[in-house]
């Protein structure tokens, strides 16, 4: 007898959600039922396990396309339902078969039972693609059949049925097409091969579907059709490769793994192999390209691992497992014990995944930091394209993983051929050095260049090159590197002469502070003119005071935020232009203004900064060669 029944909840309200808010495609339809299945032939397989009663089987999950009738049908040979499992799990669409059976496993204490899921909300996701739903069922538990039938409104049916072995037939009735959506599609042997492939590819029982395949031994004639016929054939790998034991895979395997999976010619730098088992479950693969697939300030350089539940492709690209530091990083995570909201299309906040993304950084980080030990060549390459990214790791967040960072980041020095890093350039300090001094320009003949390097050259000191944009801020975040302090080349007190040199430029300073506050005052943008403690051979340089630096100057102004520098003229009173300087000042002041402008100007060019009145400049620089 077909009984009619009303749904238990707001059906209609929650259908409409689902289908135009919480699935943003309905591709994922398939996903969601052959889900289901392997769900419901897990069950039976536990059962089949724990009770004798119940036989186990040769589990396989069917596809099955009717183009004439226009139907997609899913079967199984799972545990199937009653007639009140039908009611409960398909009547309510919030209720989760899978979610019910897991805590009534929990509490006997068998932990091992590994299910996923929720019926409920997977099963009526058909409703997307179809018309009407039949699901024919044959319970293991009472050896009875029924076939649920709905169209997803109002109400459902119920009836007794007959039925041969265990499981469930699920049958759509697939809708009609529309301008914008082709329903036929999920009935095209490709098509549904290319689902499966792309989302339950990794499902551990097989999925069959109908295949054609081309008749053996027959003649080519380009004037006939060839001769084909159709075959069930699998249609899904069953077995990943990350679940497979490191040993076990093999270079080429991981490399063709990769670049079919990722899209690229070219084999990884790296690969990481993680299998995690206890309280947190799950395995990983990552791998490192070879080289980026977009420039690091791209908006397609999206970050996101995949996320797999069971085998079953849930997220192309899970913000949430991975830092954004690590956005070049491809690969996988696969685990049963991550909590998915109703769709499965979206992650909760949840503790496990913080766990998992913990672990997946310190992975990768610990493979580059052996890359860096066993294989230097191969990590420079490395550096060279992704650097940039561990730059920017380090100084965000003000340095929260600057502890992590700090030993993998390498820069190019003045006294060496390659890029070292902070433990290399500790280790090459000089006899009596205090500080670690580096210098923000392009390569190290623009840093030569700088009126400053002469005395630290003279002295044997090594200077860091910092090249990126980031670099000044990834320094002033560090601050100092094992308790030896970072020292820009032009900031500060270098510590560079003895006291009594020290105290003789400081008597200078004394003597000539009419001549430095002159200079001053035909300066408008100077915070002050001082002796200078850190020039041999150059007449003047610009030095800084306080956080911001020449070099993040520049690229705040880039950003189009108007922050300058302290600017401190520095003159050194051993060069012929000081005494020319002071000659002027003593005998005609408006001379005295245009040296001291054009010593500034010369300053600031030396710096890689354009003077403010260019035209002023020239004006002044004629008059005096005209002179």
């Amino acid at each position: 007898m077909k009984e009619t029944k009303q749904f238990k909840t707001e059906t209609k309200r929650l259908l409409d959600m689902m289908i135009n808010s919480i699935y943003t495609h309905k591709e994922i339809f398939l996903r969601e039922l052959i889900s289901n299945a392997s769900d419901a032939i897990d069950k039976r397989h536990y059962l089949s396990l724990t009770n004798s009663d119940i036989a186990s089987a040769e589990y396989k999950i069917l596809v099955e396309a009717d183009k004439e009738a226009r139907t997609l049908t899913i079967t199984d040979n799972g545990v199937g339902m009653t007639k009140e499992e039908l009611e409960e799990h398909l009547g309510t669409i919030a209720k989760s078969g899978s979610k019910e059976f897991m805590e009534a496993v929990a509490s006997e204490n068998t932990p091992d039972v590994d299910i996923i899921g929720q019926f409920g909300v997977g099963f009526y996701s058909a409703f997307m693609v179809a018309e009407n739903v039949t699901v024919l069922t044959k319970s293991v538990k009472d050896g009875k059949s029924y076939l649920f039938t709905s169209e997803g409104l109002e109400s459902y049916t119920i009836e007794e049925s007959t039925k041969d072995d265990y499981g469930s037939v699920i049958t759509l009735s697939l809708r009609n097409n529309t301008d914008d959506i082709n329903y036929d599609e999920y009935m095209d042997e490709y098509k549904i091969k290319e689902l499966v492939k792309k989302y339950s590819d990794y499902v551990r029982y097989p999925i069959l579907t109908w295949v054609t395949k081309y008749d053996d031994n027959q003649e080519y004639d380009k004037d006939k059709e060839p001769v084909t016929h159709l075959e069930l054939d699998t249609i899904n790998s069953m077995l990943p490769i990350w679940k497979k034991n490191k040993s076990e895979i093999t270079d080429e395997e991981l490399n063709n793994f990769y670049k079919s999976k990722f899209m690229d010619f070219q084999d990884p730098i790296t690969s990481i192999h993680i299998n995690v088992e206890g309280m947190l479950t799950y395995s990983s693969l990552l791998f490192i390209p070879k080289k980026p697939f977009y420039d690091f300030y791209s908006d397609r350089n999206e970050r996101g691992l995949q996320l797999y539940t069971k085998g079953v492709f849930i997220l192309d690209k899970c913000k949430d497992l991975i830092p954004e530091y690590l956005r070049f990083v491809k690969g996988l995570v696969d685990s049963a014990d991550l909590p998915l909201n109703i769709s499965r299309e979206m992650l909760q906040e949840d503790r496990a995944i913080k766990k998992i993304a913990t672990n997946v950084e310190k992975k990768i980080l610990g493979e580059l930091s052996r890359m860096l030990k066993n294989d230097r060549e191969k990590f420079e390459e490395f550096f060279k394209d992704y650097g940039i990214n561990l730059k920017y790791g380090l100084y965000e967040n003000y340095g929260e993983k600057k502890e992590q960072l700090k030993d993998l980041i390498i820069l190019e020095s003045f006294n060496q051929d390659k890029k070292i890093t902070f433990a290399e350039y500790k280790e090459a300090m000089a006899e009596g050095q205090k500080a670690i001094y580096y210098a923000a320009g392009k390569d190290k003949q623009n840093v030569e260049k700088l009126p400053q390097m002469a005395m630290l050259k003279s002295k044997g000191y090594d200077v860091l090159i910092l090249s990126d944009d980031v670099d000044e801020f990834m320094i002033q975040v560090l601050k100092s590197y094992e308790e030896i302090e970072f020292k820009s080349i032009n900031a500060g007190d270098l510590d560079l002469i003895d006291e009594e040199e020290s105290k003789k430029l400081d008597e200078i300073k004394e003597a000539k502070k009419d001549l430095l506050e002159n200079v001053k005052a035909a300066l408008t943008d100077v915070k002050d003119v001082i002796i200078s403690k850190r020039l041999v051979d150059a007449a003047c340089c610009l030095s800084c005071d306080g956080e911001i630096s020449f070099e993040m100057e520049r690229v705040l102004k880039q950003q189009n935020r108007d922050v300058k520098a302290n600017r401190i003229l520095e003159l050194n009173p051993n060069h012929p232009v000081f005494n020319k300087l002071e000659e002027a000042y003593d005998n005609n002041k408006e001379l005295g203004d245009k040296y001291s402008k054009i010593l500034y100007a010369q300053a600031l060019l030396m710096e890689g900064i354009l003077p403010d009145d260019a035209e002023e400049l020239s004006k002044d620089i004629f008059e005096l060669i005209i002179k």
